[in-house]
């Protein structure tokens, strides 16, 4: 079911939904748009972090979300979730840079908190379904509901997207799906909502600025030690600030004089090393990934045909994909190297627009 509607669209009442209210112009639009396409609706604000002096996720980011739902005559709750995002999310991410991996929390929150706890607590209040912001569109399949690429693909969010089942695609609505960013902002602008220019959030929202390794230092309170960078036959050409700033494919900020650019190929945690290579070295052909999801609920048999995407910035590549018998993991071949496979990131499979599902990267 593709929920897209056009602005000021007007049906018979549906049900109840309840809006996952970010303080944001997309999640702002998306409930108003729900309202006007004959739904009953309210708004709630998850909390997701203690205090309130991030980007987003803010107690400025509540009170606008809260004037939104004003404007819009419909209630508006805050979910505290605090526990639950540093449990599985903040621990996860910080676990994971710490192992050498370079990992998504976006994904994460989406499966843990936004399409887990958030669903879990509007089913218990009893609503219909929910309504988010995301750049993405659900359509009805012979297997029930599946998840396709927004018609703006600069904007497509299916990539963070791809832990998602049926069930929870079933119970969920993406008004935004055919619409660009721009005509959101004008949306916005025609509702009189007060988030019409308001920025996007660019960055993780616990860790400012994107400085992580700052962050996971003042976390855990460990200061990670200085170590050898190597090439990869081994030989030391100098010395690393703590394996946590650095990430694959990285060439700024090394410190190294070399006679051509290196690039880091890979963090070995366990020796405390960041091996280095030159450009060509950083791109390989395949990939195996864990901890896989199909949305469907059922893995293809044998080696299939689609398009993998290794990151968010990067274009679905050809492949050739093949699930282990259990559905948990699956290897991908690429037609073409591909630049910085990256372990902890996610490859996401597609048919066309469709999302299959994916897996995190090893």
């Amino acid at each position: 079911m593709n929920e897209s509607v056009r602005v000021g669209e007007k049906a018979n009442k549906k049900g109840r939904l309840l809006a996952a209210m970010s303080g944001g112009v997309d999640s702002s639009v998306a409930a108003k748009l729900m309202l006007d396409c004959g739904y009953d609706c309210d708004g709630a604000t998850m909390k997701l972090l203690a205090g309130g002096g991030s980007k987003c996720c803010s107690l400025d980011d509540i009170d606008d979300a809260r004037r939104v739902c004003e404007a819009l005559g419909i209630e508006h709750f805050v979910f505290n979730f605090t526990d639950d995002f540093t449990l599985g999310v903040i621990d996860a991410f910080v676990s994971a840079y710490v192992r050498g991996e370079t990992p998504n929390p976006c994904v994460e929150c989406n499966r843990k908190i936004k399409f887990g706890k958030f669903i879990s607590r509007a089913r218990e209040l009893g609503y219909d379904g929910i309504i988010t912001g995301h750049y993405a569109k659900i359509k009805r399949g012979e297997r029930g509901a599946e998840l396709w690429r927004a018609d703006d693909k600069s904007k497509d969010q299916t990539y963070f997207l791809w832990t998602l089942t049926e069930r929870e695609l079933s119970f969920a609505h993406f008004p935004l799906g055919s619409m660009k960013k721009e005509q959101t902002r004008e949306a916005a602008e025609v509702f009189g909502l007060i988030t019409s220019k308001k920025p996007d959030s660019q960055d993780v929202c616990f860790a400012a600025d994107g400085k992580y390794a700052e962050f996971i230092e003042d976390y855990t309170g460990k200061v990670f030690p200085k170590g050898d960078f190597t090439l990869e036959d081994g030989s030391v050409v100098g010395r690393h600030h703590g394996i946590i700033r650095y990430t694959v494919g990285q060439r700024r900020g090394l410190g190294i004089a070399y006679e051509c650019p290196l690039y880091v190929k890979e963090i070995n945690a366990e020796e405390n090393r960041v091996i280095l290579t030159r450009g060509n070295g950083l791109f390989g052909s395949s990939l195996s990934a864990e901890d896989a999801n199909v949305i469907s609920g059922e893995a293809p048999k044998g080696t299939f045909r689609a398009k993998v995407k290794i990151r968010y910035r990067h274009a679905p590549a050809d492949a050739s994909v093949t699930f282990s018998d259990d559905g948990k993991s699956f290897s991908a071949e690429f037609d073409t190297p591909q630049r910085a496979i990256t372990k902890g990131q996610s490859a996401v499979i597609y048919d066309g627009d469709r999302v299959l599902g994916g897996g995190v990267i090893k």
